[in-house]
């Protein structure tokens, strides 16, 4: 296989043969796929990428709802209800009353329904300029607040700012001082391809004054311990799926690692700080006291900031976009600094409608410290608490985790677009199929819990995905793009392209909004984004996209809108 892969690929410069030919698993033909894209159509017959999601993940709605779909896992396994449960979960909005199956929302949080960052169960939607408001359901974008310096995410703001809060108490951010402002950007290519076709790119830049936080307008934090800072947008991504890329095994995640690093094709490498020398440098582990202590590979965000799916972004947005506790997690989210703490205990009024908050909440008093008259030092109690009664249930967790497991792919679309079949035999020959992996083989899928919560039986059944040949079209590791006003770091894992081409059918978006901060409106503006700056890992494709033909760009892009 390997010969043939360097018979195919014999007129490309001898680095890119090499990258080409590199394995991102176990067999080349694993990576290779089905180059021809081809399929008999009066057989009725499929081509096996079509299966996105594989035998037990792929879903054959392509409306509106094609994002929402249970897996067969979850029928086969009698987890509908539960799936149903978890669903009802993430598209209702939490409250602030103490009532009810979805009350517990505060005293601060960031939205009050997962729908409102993943409309249609999707990636989130760009905004337009002028201030930034999440009051809107859609606007799946966070905001990253760090210092430029150390890259590290300020303390004085939690790491995802909440711009609301239940009264008494005050938001730590005002959103309407957060300002969001378009840039038109012209790329090292003068926005046009030789052949005459041009195209527009942009980039958002956000500004923050120091009074739009609560803390500073509270004489408890100053400037100075703020220090510098810069705003970074990140919009939330596809939920679906997820499931089927955490039975990929560790192993096999490591030799993707071990590959590319031995490789070395890419001009900025591995991030040292998760991979060097063979050997991962960084591993997840829990910070829940009921963590296992063991270290896992990072899989998950731009940041590659979370391991197993079971403690991951979605396990931890349950408790920290709403802040609703939960019986592994009974604080409150908040700032890692506990200026807000402060600054609301000295609030005057906060001070006076507390007494009435706190009675609501703990109607009967089993928290005394919350009770001692002193009303500034109640409120600290209260706040910094690691004994806060758990708002959701055990139950409403699983079932939350059920659905996070068990949706599914969409499958490809368009497959008898001669077009379509072009493009994805385009897509391996100028090298981006390095980086955005077409296909993984699942492991056994023995789930995982850092946290432990889903250790053990006792109705805690998640859907699994074993041996299944997936198409998610990305390695799973982290690149550098270098482009303007970039992601914090710099290092952005390789987001998943299956269903993206779906995005603005699902949601209702105005654009494709592509690319980690929705600044590529288009999939062709996406594309040359990868390569606007001659640093970027991808600039090496990019520079092949653009000596293609217009035909041929064409069908990449009907290729890439049909996974």
């Amino acid at each position: 296989m390997t010969q043939l892969i360097m018979k195919q690929y014999l007129y490309l410069p001898a680095v890119i043969i090499a990258a080409t030919a590199v394995t991102a698993c176990s067999a080349e033909e694993e990576k290779l796929g089905d180059l021809s894209g081809t399929h008999d159509p009066e057989k009725n017959e499929r081509p096996e990428w079509y299966y996105a999601g594989g035998e037990l993940g792929t879903s054959f709605i392509t409306t509106s709802a094609a994002f929402e779909q249970p897996t067969k896992s979850v029928e086969r396994g009698g987890l509908l209800a539960s799936f149903k449960r978890g669903e009802q979960l993430f598209e209702k909005n939490y409250v602030s009353n103490n009532s009810g199956v979805r009350g517990g929302l505060g005293p601060v949080y960031v939205r009050s329904s997962c729908m409102h960052c993943h409309p249609g169960y999707g990636h989130g939607k760009s905004q337009p300029d002028g201030p930034f408001s999440t009051n809107d359901p859609g606007n799946g974008y966070l905001l990253v607040v760090y210092n430029p310096s150390t890259q590290a995410y300020v303390n004085w703001l939690a790491g995802m700012p909440q711009g609301h809060a239940v009264a008494p108490f005050k938001a730590p951010l005002d959103e309407s001082r957060v300002m969001l402002k378009w840039h038109e950007y012209t790329d090292r290519f003068g926005n046009r391809f030789d052949d005459g076709e041009t195209y527009a790119l942009r980039y958002p830049e956000v500004t923050m004054e120091p009074s739009a936080v609560y803390a500073y307008n509270q004489g408890v934090l100053t400037e100075s311990q703020m220090g510098d800072y810069e705003v970074r947008l990140e919009s939330t991504i596809g939920i679906y799926g997820t499931g089927l890329l955490d039975a990929i095994s560790d192993e096999d995640l490591r030799r993707q690692y071990e590959e590319e690093e031995k490789d070395g094709f890419l001009p900025n490498g591995l991030n040292p700080a998760v991979f060097k020398g063979g050997d991962w440098t960084g591993l997840y582990t829990s910070k829940e006291q009921s963590s296992d202590g063991a270290g896992y590979p990072f899989r998950y965000t731009y940041a590659l900031s979370r391991g197993p799916l079971q403690d991951a972004a979605g396990a931890n947005a349950f408790w920290n976009i709403t802040n609703v506790t939960r019986s592994d997690r009974r604080y409150h989210y908040k700032d890692a600094g506990g200026f807000y703490a402060v600054a609301a205990s000295r609030d005057p009024e906060v001070q006076a409608a507390f007494p009435a908050y706190i009675e609501s909440v703990d109607p009967d008093r089993t928290h005394p410290e919350w009770f001692s008259g002193d009303v500034e030092k109640d409120i600290l109690a209260y706040i910094n608490s690691t004994s806060v009664p758990a708002e959701a249930s055990d139950q409403n967790y699983i079932d939350m985790m059920v659905w996070h497991r068990g949706l599914a792919v969409p499958a490809v679309r368009d497959i008898d677009n001669p077009s379509v079949a072009r493009g994805k035999e385009l897509f391996q020959e100028i090298g981006c199929a390095y980086c955005h992996r077409p296909s993984w083989t699942t492991g056994k899928d023995e789930v995982r819990d850092p946290a432990q919560f889903f250790n053990g039986s006792g109705g805690r059944d998640l859907p699994r995905y074993p041996e299944q040949k997936i198409w998610p079209y990305t390695d799973m590791v982290q690149h550098k793009l270098m482009m303007v006003n970039d992601i914090r770091n710099g290092w952005c894992r390789t987001t998943p392209l299956w269903g993206r081409g779906l995005h603005q059918k699902v949601t209702g978006a105005e654009y494709a909004d592509r690319l980690h901060d929705c600044r590529a409106r288009t999939t062709l503006e996406a594309i040359m984004w990868h390569g606007a700056s001659e640093q970027s890992d991808a600039a090496y494709s990019v520079d092949r996209f653009r000596a293609l033909s217009k035909t041929d760009r064409d069908a990449v892009v009907a290729f890439l809108e049909a996974i």
